[in-house]
């Protein structure tokens, strides 16, 4: 049970990455219901599982770094599509791709520095990056639909990876 544990947190990094090519504006819905979904299952194999064997706990925590970083993109980009209130006729929300451009790259450091940091165990260093990333774009947010953007980006990120690397935790206990 631990090795397809293993084999669907690379599974979801993958398909992350399969995700993350389409591009942003491509990029259906459904993919990221999808990645949550092999999320949750393999969160429930990892549970049921018990005890890992030395080599695929550390292969594990490598797979969930993985479906941590590549599938927190899409993650993301789902999470933001759905709060649009460009979808109610209002300009300038949280889709608007000139509203805190780089994000999706900050994303992608965000959170493979929070997931290191899970691991790692130091609440320290999830305290350093989430700071960091806020000090950084202290001027952009005075925008309310930046600082919308901003707000539902990092949550959904940081969740993202919390929960990947949750995966990977629960195969160690």
């Amino acid at each position: 049970m631990n090795t397809a544990v293993l084999v669907l947190l690379v599974l979801t990094g993958v398909l992350g990455l399969l995700l993350i090519a389409l591009g942003e504006r491509v990029r259906p819905p459904w993919g990221a219901v999808f990645l949550v979904g092999l999320l949750t299952l393999t969160g429930a194999l990892a549970w049921a599982g018990g005890d890992a064997p030395p080599g695929i706990a550390e292969a594990a925590a490598v797979g969930a770094v993985l479906a941590a970083v590549a599938g927190g993109g899409p993650v993301a980009t789902a999470v933001l599509r759905a709060a649009d209130p460009a979808a109610v006729g209002v300009t300038g929300g949280p889709q608007d791709p000139t509203i805190l451009r780089g994000g999706a790259w900050i994303g992608v450091l965000e959170r493979a520095a929070v997931a290191a940091s899970l691991l790692a165990g130091s609440t320290e260093g999830l305290v350093v990056v989430l700071a960091v990333k806020g000090l950084g774009r202290y001027a952009e947010l005075r925008a309310p639909a930046a600082a919308e953007r901003f707000i539902l980006g990092t949550l959904a990120s940081a969740l993202w990876a919390a929960a990947c690397v949750g995966v990977a935790v629960l195969l160690r206990a």
